[in-house]
């Protein structure tokens, strides 16, 4: 590529100066107007010209040069075809010819060209000599930069999939650049390492951190073994002892670990690398005396990858391997910020999963004591953090440490569990005991409400506690009988009292085994209700929950109680807590013998519909309606809890209930048709309605059917056809209990709502009703799972599938989602055996798919098979979100098993209404002959690779935004050279 001299005004001035409107204090509307039109410039065939010249410019902001850097990358990446083959060569050396003008720097543009460099280098297939080419440009003064391209080339072959090469090409450039130049890298790499000239240059080879990123790198094709028996494993261990080189040292070391972790195969090389790295040990006390964070957690890398990649190697032989568990442990001790000990999280529970292996129980025992010091490290990081002299906030109000210690704290319990499988719940559960008691005998004679001396302490092992439980049987009768009664007498400080609540929710399927211990923990967490702190009001919420749920049947009996304690906290409660003890609360009533079932429930409710009644009088505004929704909720946490077994001739006690609020329901969201909380929550109740109490919801379902179908004209919301989808699905043709009249109604019922959807899809455009769409096509997917002959042969079916086809202009995954699958469901009905529909007839044989099924559903692909081709191909290609891609090269695929000619026709008449120059040559007759390939041997699955790769790689060189904009708008760059 020739330079063009010129003024930056006449060649690129437009280009810089929407740069400099990008990284400027400009309005949005100047930097959207930049953005776009740099956007263009990107794709532009004028882009490989300018872009060399702004590189070559003495006069371009360093920021500006990066961006053309990018660029050019992105050019040489997506749009190489633009260029005339014969430019080719020219291009490669105008790239090396810049980077030996930026072989000093600075570092970015450096990078950038580089990878430009490796991607000409993968697609310039007759180009058999890269290494000595490039060497050659660049020159023995050119080091750094020759390193920077040797790294970057594994990194781009190992992505070569973003570049358009057949599967065979790029196989085969892979093994040219790398597998066959892997033992020239690795000599050139020694060389590098010892020469002295390059020494002089590179400062020494152990500092230098681009020659051991270069190392690293090119492990992924030379063999450890081969690296270790070098002067390169010299040059890592070295590196380990220079600041500059430290991390990129951790990272050769952690790569070496990677490649040996088939221990069998690498035994002689893990021999190699144990001593040297136990060498390294030391290093861990040196770190935390100095408190050198980083250094700290490379150093706590080191080891705890090597224990993950050799972890086998421990339980065959611990004796061996005992010090590297004990390094790892010696860094999680160390650990004063807590900082690095999470990287040792992985490593201490995949030898817990080998050594509580029946085979390898001597490394049990062999490690019983580390585990059991680790128990004692993990709780004492577990406390929270003494404030300074005069500090009330633990964090010193930084909220992110303290989410982040809290994230912690969960992880680490997670350690906890792991040492109780390896040295059992007994002895774990006894450590978090002692520490209490050491604490009570400490200072609870000193404390109050106002003032528990080192409290952190005390609610450390409570965590433990807590977060043990999940290994804790039941059946326990060793600690926990010692442990709980002495948690009811923990003091009020609010952390402190908010874990002992925690603790004994955790504990409650134990409580329910121990009935003489539940009295005094009920008062305990009752009493959590009049605490100061919300936080405590929530824990005792949570536990109350859970006492209620396990320990239903102990608290059968006090019903009377339970519904005044009921009454008295509910209004006091956040949303959230009231779901939760009305949860316990529900338990407690679910196992009433079934003739109080009714009057319980009706005790309970009634006093919610009241208040239900009362709000939605006075809810004038957003927080009202949203009051109504929350105690609406309540009535649905009852609906799913309280479902008694009741046979199909008997009335079911709370349908009878139920029978009785659907009016006031009902009449709720006639007047309120446009709050979509209060919609949403009467919608869940009535599904949970139809979910619970199934075919015993008959007598309701007329009444029901007439509350949504109204629901839905007056309100337009989705979620009434949602709860229609559980009414179609429980009354379907063929289910237990339900008479073909009842069937057929509520396939009327199915169509009713279909034709009042058409009518809001026709007054408003599909981008106001995501939700209504999703739901609507969640809804019709299961109406043809189960009535595929009325659905196949409606006069809806054509309506319906081409309203979906405006559903499929839509960005937003989920309705997309809905939409595709509605088609997949669909098509399945065109085959011998529909892969949807797995329900079985009246008589239990297994469902076939009459004939005129299938022909009904070819006819209607036939007739708006083209529109849908183009909107799903179109959408892969320019606005499906990547998760919805798929599902919808499935429904191609689909296409093209039932009708593969029609659909090569649709396919072929969609890419030519294209835009002119947006596909390569001959990339579309690849395309279709691929396909035909596929459909002639009978691998059709295989379609979808052949859409989901033509659609990714147009979108990628057409639509998708280049690099290099998302940096100018964030911030300037500082550059080092």
């Amino acid at each position: 590529m020739a330079s063009k001299e010129g003024s930056a005004g006449q060649s690129f001035g437009a280009v810089l100066a929407a740069v400099t409107t990008m990284s400027g204090n400009v309005s949005r509307s100047e930097k959207e107007h930049a953005h776009e039109f740099l956007e263009k410039f990107q794709k532009s065939v004028e882009a490989w010209t300018i872009t060399h010249e702004m590189l070559q410019s003495p006069d371009v902001p360093v920021e500006a040069k990066l961006f053309a850097a990018t660029t050019l990358k992105g050019k040489i990446v997506f749009d190489l075809d633009q260029l005339p083959a014969e430019s080719i060569l020219a291009l490669r050396d105008s790239v090396m010819n810049l980077l030996v003008a930026y072989a000093a720097g600075p570092r970015p543009i450096q990078t950038q060209l580089c990878v430009c460099l490796a991607s000409l280098a993968i697609q310039m297939l007759d180009w058999k000599d890269v290494l000595p080419t490039v060497g050659a440009a660049l020159g023995s003064s050119a080091g750094d930069c020759v390193l920077e391209f040797l790294k970057i080339l594994p990194e781009e072959v190992t992505e070569g999939r973003k570049i358009n090469l057949s599967e065979e090409d790029l196989d085969s450039r892979t093994r040219e650049l790398l597998e066959d130049n892997a033992e020239q890298v690795m000599h050139l790499l020694i060389q590098y390492a010892q020469s002295s000239q390059m020494s002089q240059l590179l400062a020494t080879a152990s500092t230098n951190p681009r020659l051991l990123d270069c190392i690293t790198s090119w492990m992924r094709e030379i063999p450890a073994a081969k690296i270790v028996d070098s002067p390169l494993m010299d040059v890592i261990l070295k590196a380990l002892d220079d600041d500059r080189s430290f991390e990129s040292a951790v990272d050769s070391m952690c790569t070496l670990y990677r490649d040996t972790r088939e221990v069998d195969d690498s035994l002689p090389i893990i021999q190699a690398l144990y001593p040297r790295l136990m060498s390294l040990r030391p290093k861990i006390a040196e770190f935390a005396e100095a408190e050198d964070t980083d250094a700290y957690r490379g150093i706590t890398r080191l080891f705890a990858e090597a224990g993950e990649a050799w972890v086998v190697l421990m339980a065959r032989l611990p004796t061996d391997f005992r010090g590297l568990v004990e390094a790892v442990l010696e860094c999680c001790a160390r650990d004063w910020e807590r900082d690095a000990i999470s990287l040792t999280f992985v490593f201490w529970y995949e030898l817990k999963q080998y050594v509580t292996l029946e085979r390898y129980a001597d490394a049990r025992g062999c490690f019983s004591d580390v585990f059991s010091s680790l128990v004692d490290i993990m709780v004492k990081h577990l406390e929270y953090p003494r404030p300074e002299e005069g500090e009330t906030d633990l964090f010193g109000g930084d909220r992110e440490q303290e989410e982040k210690f809290r994230h912690f704290r969960h992880s680490m319990g997670d350690v906890l569990k792991d040492c109780c499988a390896v040295i059992g719940v007994n002895e774990c559960l006894t450590k978090a005991y002692q520490l209490i008691q050491q604490w009570v005998s400490k200072y609870a004679s000193q404390s109050s409400d106002e003032h528990v001396p080192n409290w952190q302490e005390l609610e450390a092992p409570l965590f433990s506690l807590r977060a043990m439980g999940r290994m804790v049987d039941p059946e326990e009768n060793v600690v926990l009988t010692q442990v709980i009664p002495l948690i009811v007498q923990i003091p009020n400080q609010e952390k402190v009292r908010f874990q002992a609540i925690m603790a004994l929710a955790r504990y409650t399927e134990w409580t329910a085994q121990h009935p003489e211990t539940l009295e005094a923990q009920l008062n305990y967490v009752i009493s959590g209700f009049q605490h100061s702190s919300p936080e405590v009001v929530q824990a005792a919420a949570l536990a109350f929950k859970f006492l209620g749920t396990d320990c239903q049947k102990l608290l059968g009996g006090h019903i009377a109680q339970l519904h005044s304690f009921y009454e008295s906290v509910l209004d006091k409660l956040k949303p959230a807590s009231q779901e939760e003890v009305t949860e316990g609360v529900a338990a407690v009533v679910a196992v009433q013998p079934l003739e109080k079932i009714y009057e319980t429930m009706k005790l309970f409710c009634d006093p919610i519909m009241a208040r239900i009644m009362n709000l939605a009088n006075n809810a004038k505004d957003e927080e009202g309606q949203r009051a109504v929704a929350d105690h609406l909720q309540l009535i649905t946490i009852f609906i799913l809890v309280v479902n008694p077994y009741v046979s199909p001739r008997e009335e079911n006690p709370a349908v009878k209930y139920c029978g009785e609020i659907l009016p006031i329901m009902t009449t709720i969201v006639m007047n309120f048709t446009s709050s979509t909380p209060i919609l949403e929550r009467v919608c869940r109740c009535w599904r949970n309605m139809i979910i619970s109490y199934r075919t015993a919801m008959t007598p309701l379902l007329p009444t029901l059917a007439q509350s949504l179908a109204s629901g839905f004209e007056a309100s337009r919301e989705g979620c009434f056809l949602w709860a229609t989808d559980a009414v179609v699905r429980e009354f379907s043709e063929g289910a237990e209990f339900v008479d073909p009249s009842t069937s057929h109604a509520v396939f009327q019922f199915y169509e009713q709502q279909a034709v009042a959807f058409l009518r809001t899809l026709n007054d408003l455009p599909p981008e106001n009703l995501p939700d209504v769409i999703e739901d609507f096509y969640r809804l019709s997917s299961d109406a043809v799972r189960y009535y595929p002959k009325e659905c196949v042969t409606s006069s809806l079916s054509v309506p319906i599938f081409s309203a979906a086809l405006s559903a499929l202009t839509l960005q937003q995954i989920d309705p997309l989602m809905a939409t595709l699958h509605y088609y997949h469901d669909l098509f399945s009905f065109a085959f011998d055996k529909p892969t949807v529909s797995e329900f079985t007839t009246a008589d239990g044989k297994s469902y076939t798919n009459p004939p005129e099924i299938r022909e009904a559903v070819k006819q209607l692909i036939a007739s708006q098979g083209q529109l849908l081709t183009q909107h799903i191909l179109t959408g892969m290609m320019f606005s499906f979100p990547g998760e919805c891609f798929p599902d919808a090269s499935s429904v191609m695929m689909m296409l093209f098993e039932l009708m593969p000619e029609e659909a090569g026709t649709w396919l072929q008449s969609t890419l030519q209404m294209l835009p002119a120059g947006t596909m390569k040559q001959g990339e579309a007759e690849r395309l279709l002959k691929g396909i035909f390939d596929k459909v002639h041997s009978g691998e059709v699955r295989k379609i979808r690779v052949l859409l989901q790769d033509f659609t990714n790689s147009y979108r990628r060189r057409n639509v998708a935004p280049r690099e290099g904009l998302g940096r100018l708008e964030a911030t300037r760059f500082r550059f080092s050279g």
